[in-house]
Formats: structure tokens, sequence, C-alpha cells
């Protein structure tokens, strides 16, 4: 794929406009594209499975996606993918190309090489300054280690840490996940 390379921040409009990629994660930070491969097997292979895991939990009322665009900002335009997020499912619909982040009740990255620092920095102060109520990372890399964050009073707090067995709450909603199993056989 080629792209042609704005010489300013770019809009929502020119955003729409971009090509499909394959090969390319896109996302838009101050209106900049930030460009990332895509990610890996076990990172593609954990995310499918917390997807699921969280799917199974969690009440009707709540639905969970992966890889949904979230549009954290307009001006200057701010567009994340997480790799999970939970919303409520009065809000959702089939054709819609994004989430607004006052949606978003819960955002999880699986920390990637290349996008650590982005995930655990970057993204959770944007996550943070957009309004969305939990954001946790999941860490692969070693013993698999989740990380769970609260907003509270316009920052995160730390709920929890965990390796092995995880208990989180998502919106109130006690969830066990084996952390192990997410990228296991």
């Amino acid at each position: 794929m080629s792209l042609t390379w704005p010489d300013h921040p770019i809009t929502l409009a020119e955003w729409e406009a971009l090509p499909e990629s394959g090969d390319l994660r896109l996302e838009v930070a101050e209106g900049m594209l930030v460009v990332s491969a895509k990610p890996v097997f076990g990172h593609q292979r954990a995310c499918l499975r917390l997807t699921a895991r969280l799917d199974e939990a969690l009440p009707d009322d709540l639905i969970v996606l992966g890889d949904v665009e979230v549009m954290l900002e307009e001006s200057p335009l701010t567009i994340r993918a997480p790799d999970v997020v939970v919303m409520r499912t009065d809000v959702y619909e089939p054709d819609r190309a994004r989430a607004e982040a006052a949606e978003v009740l819960l955002a999880v990255e699986i920390l990637s090489d290349g996008t650590r620092r982005v995930d655990r920095v970057l993204k959770y102060s944007e996550y943070a300054d957009a309004g969305i109520r939990q954001y946790w990372i999941v860490d692969l890399l070693g013993q698999v280690t989740l990380t769970a964050f609260q907003l509270v009073d316009g920052e995160y707090e730390l709920t929890g840490e965990w390796t092995g067995s995880a208990s989180p709450q998502v919106a109130s909603v006690p969830v066990t996940l084996d952390l192990d199993r997410l990228t296991a056989r």
C-alpha cells in the first residue's frame, strides 16, 4: 500500500478516504497518521480469546468488540483502535464505522513490540483524557499479566494486577480470566 503523506493534520473526511490496508494498522493521533505493523499470531490469538471470554462472561446489555475505531477527539483528530472494547449494547449498531470515546466502558490494549510505550504511556493518557472509564493492559511477554485501571476524577487508578487467574470487574460486573489460556493451545 502506498499513501500520500499529508502536509497538515488530517481531518475526519481525509481519514475516512484512506484506502484499506491488510498489512498495516492505522490510527491517527492529533491529526498525524500513526502506522504500525499488524499484530503477530500470539497477539491475535490472545485478542480473540479475551474477546470471546468477556463475551461469555458479560450480561446481554454489554457488548464486546475487537479492533474497533474509537474517536477520542475530533479536533485535532485522534482515532485509536484498541484491541478490545466493551460498550453498552444499546449503542451498538452493526454498520457503524467507529465508537465515540464516551460510549466505551473498557478499552484493552495487548502490548506488542513497537507499541509497548505507546500503550503504557500515550494511550493511557489519551484514554483517560477522553473519559474511557476502564483501561486494561495485557502483557504477553513472559508470564501473561493483566493490569487494570479505573478512571477516578479524570485520572486512572490501579485496580489490580494479575498473573495466572484474574478477577477484574467490567462495568461493575466481576469476570474471571485464565490469563495463561489467552496464548496457550
